[in-house]
């Protein structure tokens, strides 16, 4: 979920670039797999959506997750099984790094959905062990290790034996 202040930035920057595609609430909603109702509640600031309802929303107009979260540094945003912290962010919309800290409980897994065809994520375990990537390829990182994968396809974060914590880029390039 988001914080109370940051969710009526994201609901109006949300309805803001719906309109100005020539996006029906309905087109958007049925493109991110969400109900019209959530969509409309989130739009207006009244629902506080998770992080996997943000990535589909964000994949679903082509955009990095950070976009969403207004860019704003110190934005918090969790589903069940991971917590994160945005960073910090460079680049345009379209050929954009965001830099996120990771909290991963135990016992739940978070799958993301896929995003673009030119996303790369790299993953830095500060804390713990995690198990990451592309479904049916995840790797287990430890303390100091790294792994990145093309995010192309749905991924999983998960804790593995306590809870872990991790640094982790994202790199979406535009072009073909």
């Amino acid at each position: 979920m988001l914080d109370d202040d940051l969710a009526p930035r994201v609901g109006a920057r949300l309805r803001s670039l719906r309109s100005e595609r020539g996006l029906s609430l309905g087109a958007l909603a049925a493109d991110a797999g969400i109900g019209k109702g959530s969509l409309s509640e989130i739009e207006r600031g009244v629902r506080s959506p998770n992080l996997s309802t943000l990535y589909a929303l964000a994949n679903a107009l082509d955009l990095p997750l950070a976009w969403l979260l207004d860019e704003q540094p110190g934005a918090e945003v969790s589903s069940p099984g991971i917590e994160t912290r945005l960073l910090g962010t460079t680049g345009s919309a379209d050929d954009a790094v965001e830099v996120y800290t990771l909290r991963l409980t135990p016992d739940e897994a978070h799958r993301s959905p896929a995003h673009g065809p030119r996303t790369v994520e790299h993953l830095v375990v500060t804390r713990g062990t995690a198990r990451v990537g592309r479904e049916g390829e995840q790797r287990e990182v430890s303390t100091g290790e790294h792994h990145s994968w093309l995010s192309d396809v749905e991924h999983t974060y998960e804790a593995v034996g306590g809870p872990c914590e991790a640094v982790l880029v994202i790199r979406q390039t535009g072009g073909a």
